[in-house]
């Protein structure tokens, strides 16, 4: 779990195609205290994409991404250069500044505008519909890891105001129109909806809330 509070912008160093399509993903960071220590099977947020660390050195790791994640994500769009916004998993221990991130994403959309304003940046965004649902105006949303607040909500796409220190600080100030970003919705609003849904289930249906749906979902 994570809480969509980037700590570094890393940079990748490498892109292998391995065996049944999947891609090998070396990145580059700069060594702090916030990175030391990384360990193979560790979890890290990858533009806010859970993905397991495999191989590791000083300034380095490496990842294995394979087909469900490639067809979901940005991830397969990444070149050599490419930055990237990382995450480390959460402790215990560790302020909750963000929201619970799981980094399950839900899909990849487009920057519909991208609006300077006196002292921030509105970034808009365009939404699949069928997620419509799941986004409310001044609730949780993440955007390639970044744990952001919805400020504006339209039919077909919504707008996050980005405040200097995030836009130094992230991947953001590389943006611009008609770039993919990754998305991932609330969690507590996807159990919210799923209650509702159960609520108004007839007589005798069963939930779709399964075991498997909840290890989906990362619990």
């Amino acid at each position: 779990m994570f809480t969509g509070i980037i700590k570094h912008v890393g940079r990748v160093r490498g892109v292998t195609r391995r065996e049944g399509g999947a891609l090998r993903l070396m990145v580059l960071y700069t060594n702090s205290e916030e990175f030391i220590n990384l360990s193979p099977d560790e979890s890290i947020s990858i533009n806010g994409v859970c993905q397991t660390i495999v191989t590791c050195g000083e300034g380095w790791f490496e990842v294995d991404t394979v087909e469900e994640t490639l067809g979901k994500t940005t991830l397969g769009a990444l070149q050599n250069g490419s930055l990237v916004n990382l995450e480390r998993a959460l402790r215990p221990i560790d302020r909750l500044g963000g929201h619970f991130v799981l980094g399950h994403v839900d899909c990849a959309a487009p920057i519909h505008d991208i609006r300077q304003l006196a002292s921030s940046l509105e970034l808009w965004i365009t939404f699949p519909q069928e997620f419509s649902h799941l986004l409310v105006s001044a609730g949780s949303i993440t955007i390639d890891g970044i744990s952001l607040t919805v400020a504006r909500l339209k039919a077909d796409r919504f707008a996050v105001a980005i405040i200097p220190f995030t836009f130094a600080h992230t991947t953001i100030n590389d943006l611009k129109t008609g770039d993919r970003v990754n998305l991932e919705f609330d969690i507590l609003g996807k159990y919210v909806a799923r209650q509702l849904a159960g609520a108004s289930m007839s007589v005798g249906e069963v939930s779709k809330v399964t075991e498997e749906w909840l290890m989906q979902q990362g619990f």
